[in-house]
């Protein structure tokens, strides 16, 4: 009787285990020298992320370490498939009201989308704003910074990534990052 249960136990082990985040292999990424650059812990970083895992997603979208950097154990993209169909919303539980630089994180190769549209919420309405995911993020080489906006308290802003005006190309969703500003 004491043999399942210790064959139990290992198995418990081994699969919490094999559920840690980890970094990929230089194998399994097509830059392995950003690999230095993945951040698989969020909360790490500044201000408050949320990531592509707790993202409201519309349409089908695809997991994938290929190119690093990003945050957590993955980055998603939009297959390049069903254009303008395809959206992420990222709505963070803010602490208190008042203004936050907005970084998005994505990785950059030939392949990704010039012209990315991103609608910030916020408490003075919304701003539409389009980046370039074809070139490096400036920031750490993981963050773009989509400016500085006023929010209010809780749950009412987002930012959403959308695939409109993006054919032939890559659109990459990863994590967006509220960093608190004095104004």
């Amino acid at each position: 009787m004491q043999l399942p249960y210790a064959l139990g136990l290992l198995i418990i082990v081994m699969s919490t285990a094999a559920d840690e985040p980890r970094l990929p292999r230089p194998d399994e990424v097509d830059k392995p020298e950003n690999i230095r650059f993945i951040v698989l812990d969020k909360a790490k970083l500044p201000g408050i992320v949320v990531d592509n895992t707790e993202a409201k997603l519309v349409g089908q979208w695809k997991h994938s370490v290929h190119t690093p950097p990003f945050v957590g154990v993955s980055y998603i993209h939009d297959m390049k498939e069903k254009k303008g169909g395809k959206s992420a919303t990222f709505t963070p539980d803010l602490p208190r009201a008042g203004w936050y630089e907005v970084r998005v994180s994505h990785n950059s190769n030939i392949r990704r989308a010039n012209g990315v549209p991103i609608t910030i919420t916020h408490a003075n309405g919304e701003t539409l704003v389009k980046i370039n995911e074809g070139e490096p993020a400036p920031i750490k080489r993981l963050f773009r910074s989509l400016g500085k906006f006023e929010f209010k308290k809780g749950r009412a802003g987002s930012v959403t990534i959308r695939t409109t005006g993006t054919e032939g190309k890559y659109v990459i969703v990863d994590s967006v990052q509220f960093i608190p500003v004095k104004q």
